[in-house]
């Protein structure tokens, strides 16, 4: 596949772009999907001149790439099929996390994924065990994608000590040290910061510890309507000042709770601030998972080979309200009926039957699987214990005969008193 930085960096990717890698023509004026406004596309952006990379646009990428390919396909079998399980593993575990949600299992607030999946699966499937991956709010199927085991997300959300996080992060806070899932952070943009010194560590094991094999590439994901905070300009800064191997993914789903997109910025187009701040700025359809592969596989090769982060940004659509507490009542129907008709499962389910990469019967197997897998979670995380009163305090106190253990060497918890205040501290 050409490289990015091959080329000079053009107009983002067309939503209209066929998949088929037929030539794509750039009008001078593109609607944004989901608006009635119209925007203007900047001219060729040339990159600091202290950088030697330049970028080359989605379209050519993807035209070079067909120049090469003996065959028109996009993804082979086992790619396909690979792709279509997560995708439907993310969507049917979301489903029952609703029916947990209001049979009153799952507790506090719960932000499905729901429409999105195209975008972590497109992304985290190409990532290596090594690599780390920082999300949002919006985090269970960012976990499943990079294989956190659905059992231990659901036993999480149910608050169980068999949960990735023991119970005590819920459902926006998952997190795992064996899949480098470094969180689910609640507020918007607190996890970019802590993703760019992931990506920053991964530099300096290579490059001053000279860990010659730590290649490992970080993901920060989040939304359109982080992209307005103070947060995101520094670490764009950062990174691409120190070329940090890491790729900002931002899930434009049009709507920052109950914002649109087009009410709270100055220019909508969010792969603009790339360029801006020395890095390449891609627009994609979040919406089509093999679209999205072909842009994340290159910009996570890039990070890879040492030359700087990408901002891309993934037009997508959430097919729930912001949360389940949300009715979701100031979208318009036709706009969430028109995106429901781009449905990234069905569209891939599609791709691969008229291409006969799979069978109708194939995907059902797939279907019947991941629905045993998600009751199988249930199930597990019904059973499992809660966690203990004396894990409160563990991971809170630097000094472990401090406030939380007493001279006896007991949690001070455990004292019937501590919950009513009255015990001594």
């Amino acid at each position: 596949m050409m490289s990015l930085s091959a080329a000079k960096f053009v107009e983002p990717l067309s939503l209209h772009h066929r998949s088929n890698g037929s030539p794509m023509s750039f009008n001078a004026f593109t609607p944004f999907l989901g608006s009635t406004r119209k925007l203007r596309l900047i001219a060729p952006i040339k990159l600091n001149p202290r950088s030697s990379s330049t970028v080359v646009s989605v379209s050519d990428l993807v035209k070079d790439q067909k120049r090469k390919s003996t065959t028109n396909l996009l993804i082979t079998k086992e790619e396909g099929l690979v792709l279509y399980e997560d995708m439907v593993l993310g969507r049917s575990f979301e489903d029952m996390c609703a029916q947990m949600y209001y049979r009153g299992k799952m507790f506090g607030f719960v932000h499905l994924y729901n429409g999105q999946e195209a975008v972590s699966t497109g992304f985290i499937k190409l990532l290596k065990k090594e690599d780390s991956v920082v999300s949002t709010y919006r985090d269970h199927v960012h976990a499943l994608s990079k294989g956190v085991p659905a059992r231990a997300v659901m036993s999480e959300l149910f608050g169980k000590a068999t949960g990735c996080s023991r119970g005590q992060g819920g459902s926006m806070h998952m997190f795992s040290k064996e899949h480098n899932v470094i969180g689910g952070f609640a507020f918007i943009a607190e996890g970019i910061p802590v993703a760019t010194g992931a990506a920053f560590s991964s530099k300096y094991r290579r490059e001053v510890l000279k860990e010659a094999d730590c290649d490992h590439v970080t993901l920060a994901f989040f939304g359109d309507g982080t992209c307005n905070n103070g947060q995101f300009y520094e670490c764009l800064n950062m990174a691409a000042l120190w070329k940090l191997p890491i790729v900002f993914v931002v899930e434009n789903n049009l709507w920052a709770i109950g914002m649109s997109h087009l009410r709270s910025t100055s220019d909508p187009q969010i792969w603009k601030k790339g360029p801006a701040f020395g890095m390449p700025g891609i627009h994609v359809d979040g919406m089509d998972v093999l679209k999205v592969r072909q842009v994340a596989k290159e910009a996570v090769d890039r990070a890879r080979r040492g030359e700087g982060p990408t901002l891309v940004e993934c037009e997508t659509y959430r097919f729930r309200g912001h949360s389940l507490a949300d009715p979701d009542e100031l979208r318009d129907p036709a706009e969430k009926a028109h995106y429901a008709g781009r449905d990234p499962i069905s569209a891939l389910k599609k791709y691969m039957i008229e291409n006969k990469l799979a069978s109708e019967q194939e995907l059902k197997t797939i279907e019947k699987k991941i629905e045993e897998v998600v009751e199988e979670a249930v199930e597990f995380a019904d059973a499992s214990p809660y966690p203990p009163r004396s894990q409160l305090l563990e991971n809170v106190f630097a000094d472990p005969k401090g406030f939380g253990i007493g001279p006896d060497g007991k949690y001070r918890c455990e004292d019937p008193k501590f919950t009513e205040g009255t015990a001594h501290v």
